[in-house]
């Protein structure tokens, strides 16, 4: 016991001296945390964003690096939504100093698993000379191979000495080569350059005056783009090789991205920000009235929105507005008792299948994903329905159409009685509440839309009466008259805002920020482009990443 209390000081004093000098203001004394004001004021190029991790990503990389078995652990700090996406917001966050914490005990907890003696013969690609001390040449093999694909570049001559120089304290304090390596590899990965997406400018050796990105920013704008992930050594060795910084190198490069299967998790991950689904850690039903939605039902509810997306964006390449009117769909069998959807459990060998391929039959009220638990459920009260929150839901998050907040000083009681006898549906409860002039102009953008929805309770379950009145689920979309889940869907596949939207947000998801006004132009030759590819997503994806726009930067600020 005494010699492991001593080995975890004599760690601990390695890792927080070496931090210091790699991670700058993260540790520095006095420093209680990077600010996000200090974040947003970094010295960047015109369209550089200096972004967070997103907890997926940081999962990802660390299970393509050392294996998928990778225990990770540990609370990641939230990120602000911005432009409707946590993509956006991660540009404009900093990290506090429990929030480093959380980071450094992850390090640790990784590190020590890729040197244990089961992973190191897959992980180290070498063997030090002896075991009970430093041997700088394996480690820097070590450092070097792993450091490229953490900070996601290869690493600087003063990088590659301080983390040389760790490796080698430790190694000799602790007598354990590989206690020097778990030393080092912790130190990057509480590394601003692993932790931030840090991009470099560069003179544009082609014209003069200009600058653009460094090929190494060029290749994760790339990865993450379309795989939500850092780039692959392939895709380093082209950044490496100055292919990027052509025109068919890259073109080969993004071919190679999008043939992947790994494209699936940039799609994934765009939709399940653009929908909100990080909502979901903190949503909560009322067990009495809604027994079924358990934890398990949640989950999958978001797994049917991504399967469907995927399955019809990627897979059958179709038309992005068929999702709001698709009755093709996944569900397991705990989904489909909650939508009261008879569904067989096994394959024809007999053995079970948790996901089936299920089409709702013509004339089915549920079509398209806005009838999904996953939307239905995530935009309600714990205990009843929200017309108006659907509604905005919609507004914001499919059209791009901010929806004021209510004031505070207005009074919901009649929309919260759902006993009251002289209301018995959330129509009549709106009608009711709507007549005060403050509530009026929100109200009319919302709750047209809202109440075709009525017909799915707060856990997506399906019903035709509320209290014992029938529901009414007419409504209107601007103009567009329509009844039910299934016209709503329809009128929305029709509305421009809907496919307008689509490229605002994936251009700001790929640019980590919103587009500016001066990007006017490319924004319209994307929605163009968009409609004359019959509303494709990967073909979109494509266009962003082959613009000059996407990696067009000006000169740095301050010289750097």
């Amino acid at each position: 016991m005494a010699m492991m209390s001593i080995q975890k000081r004599l760690r601990s004093t390695v890792s927080l001296a070496a931090t210091v000098a790699l991670c700058g203001a993260l540790t520095s004394t006095g420093a209680e945390s990077v600010t996000a004001a200090e974040v947003a004021a970094a010295p960047t190029g015109n369209g550089v964003v200096i972004r967070r991790l997103s907890q997926e990503q940081y999962e990802t990389i660390v299970h393509d690096i050392f294996g998928p078995g990778m225990k990770i652990g540990g609370r990641f700090e939230p990120v602000p939504r911005e432009e409707g996406l946590l993509a956006v917001g991660a540009g404009r966050v900093g990290l506090t100093t429990s929030g480093f914490e959380q980071y450094d005990a992850m390090a640790r907890t990784i590190a020590t698993q890729v040197v244990d003696p089961t992973h190191r013969k897959v992980l180290i690609p070498c063997k030090p000379a002896v075991a009970t001390g430093p041997d700088d040449t394996c480690a820097k093999q070590f450092i070097s191979q792993a450091g490229a694909l953490l900070y996601r570049r290869p690493l600087n001559e003063r990088e590659l000495t301080l983390q040389l120089k760790a490796a080698n304290q430790a190694a000799t304090s602790l007598k354990d080569f590989y206690a020097g390596l778990e030393s080092s590899l912790s130190l990057m990965l509480v590394s601003p350059q692993f932790l931030y997406r840090q991009e470099t400018v560069e003179a544009d050796p082609s014209k003069p005056g200009q600058y653009r990105l460094d090929a190494y920013a060029k290749a994760s704008r790339l990865s993450f783009l379309f795989w939500n992930t850092g780039p692959d050594p392939q895709l380093l060795a082209a950044a490496q090789s100055g292919a990027l910084h052509t025109d068919k190198g890259l073109a080969s490069e993004i071919d190679r991205l999008m043939a992947s299967p790994r494209i699936e998790k940039g799609v994934r991950a765009f939709f399940s920000d653009m929908l909100g689904f990080d909502e979901f850690d903190t949503l909560a039903k009322d067990g009495t009235i809604y027994p079924k939605f358990t934890t398990h039902v949640s989950q999958d509810s978001q797994e049917q929105t991504l399967r469907t997306i995927t399955e019809l964006l990627l897979v059958n390449k179709g038309d992005y507005r068929d999702l709001f009117t698709t009755r093709k769909t996944f569900l397991t069998p705990l989904l489909a008792s909650v939508y009261g959807v008879p569904l067989l459990q096994n394959k024809p060998n007999g053995y079970p299948e948790t996901w089936h391929a299920y089409e709702y039959p013509e004339g089915d009220p549920r079509s398209g994903i806005l009838t999904h638990v996953s939307f239905v459920s995530l935009h309600s009260h714990p205990g009843r329905t929200s017309p108006t929150i659907r509604g905005k839901a919609m507004r914001e998050m499919i059209m791009c159409q901010k929806v004021p907040d209510p004031p505070g000083n207005v009074n919901f009681t009649v929309v919260q009685d759902t006993n009251n006898p002289l209301f018995k549906t959330a129509r009549e409860r709106l009608t009711a509440h709507a007549t005060e002039a403050m509530c009026t102009g929100c109200h009319k953008i919302t709750d047209p839309i809202g109440l075709a929805l009525e017909n799915f309770d707060s856990a997506g379950g399906y019903r035709l009466r509320e209290n014992g009145a029938m529901l009414d689920t007419s409504g209107t979309l601007n103009a567009t008259q329509f009844t039910g889940a299934a016209g709503l869907g329809q009128a929305m596949s029709e509305n421009a805002a809907v496919t307008q939207c689509l490229v605002r947000r994936l251009s700001a998801f790929a640019l980590g920020r919103a587009t500016t006004a001066g990007e006017a132009a490319w924004v319209k030759s994307l929605n163009d482009g968009f409609s004359a590819d019959a509303y494709r997503v990967p073909n979109l994806m494509k266009r962003i990443a082959t613009s000059t726009e996407f990696f067009r930067v000006s000169a740095p600020a301050n010289g750097h």
